[in-house]
Order: C-alpha cells, then sequence, then structure tokens
C-alpha cells in the first residue's frame, strides 16, 4: 500500500514540473508495489524499486534528450506560413490594391513594385503579407 502512495506522491512533482524522472521513479514505486503484491519482503521491495527506477533512467532519459534536440523541419504557422506560397489574381493588384485567393481565401492585396501590375487569372507569389494585405509579385 505504501508504493502505491509513494508512486502518487511521485507522479504529481511529474505533472506540475513535467520532470520524466519522477515518473520513472513512481514507475519503480508501482514495480516496487507489485513485488510486495506477490509476497516479496522489504529488501526485495527496494531492490525491485532501485533496479527499475534506474533502468528507466538509464534508458529513457537518452532516448528522450536525442528526440528533444533532434532538428525538426521548420514549421511555419500563421502568416508566417502563407509567405512564399502562390496565388490567383480575383481583381486587378497594382501598386494600390486587388485581390487574390491565397490558400483557399480572398485576400486584398498589392504588388511590390508600385508599377507592376497583374490581371485576373494570373498567378502571383507572396512575398510579404502586412496587415490583412498580401505583397505579391
Amino acid at each position: 500500500m505504501w508504493w502505491l502512495v509513494a508512486a502518487v506522491g511521485l507522479g504529481i512533482p511529474l505533472v506540475i514540473t513535467t520532470m520524466p524522472e519522477f515518473g520513472m521513479f513512481s514507475a519503480g514505486a508501482i514495480a516496487g508495489s507489485i513485488t510486495a503484491a506477490v509476497g516479496g519482503n522489504i529488501t526485495m521491495q527496494v531492490i525491485v524499486f532501485a533496479v527499475v527506477s534506474t533502468a528507466l533512467i538509464a534508458v529513457v532519459r537518452p532516448i528522450a534528450n536525442r528526440n528533444r534536440t533532434q532538428q525538426r523541419p521548420d514549421q511555419r504557422t500563421g502568416i508566417d506560413a502563407l509567405k512564399g506560397k502562390q496565388a490567383v489574381v480575383l481583381e486587378r493588384v497594382d501598386g494600390r490594391g486587388g485581390q487574390i485567393k491565397l490558400a483557399g481565401e480572398v485576400w486584398s492585396a498589392r504588388a511590390l513594385q508600385e508599377d507592376q501590375v497583374y490581371e485576373p487569372g494570373q498567378r502571383v507569389d507572396v512575398v510579404d503579407i502586412d496587415g490583412a494585405t498580401a505583397v505579391v509579385m
């Protein structure tokens, strides 16, 4: 019974601090509880707790660190994800304004260069988002 109390007690800091080591100690306490349930004496229970906790830390922690530091592909979200996308001109776009269809939505747009004009049906590239206006070329 005390091992289960210890497992819960070690689980609380795991949730609060998100330190996985507490979870590994909690799993060790559960293993100690199982040892007690099958009739192991206190020495055996402590040994099982120590072995399981140490094994989990020795095996799981390096894997977690490797996955955490591994390079992830650049995942852009929001307006950053729209930069570089192609759009279709819906209404004439020039240096003062116009409309495009970008990622399935209608956006106001203006040309990057004041003298550039894009006619409906043309494909343009989004180079920036200025407020709620896509800057295209």
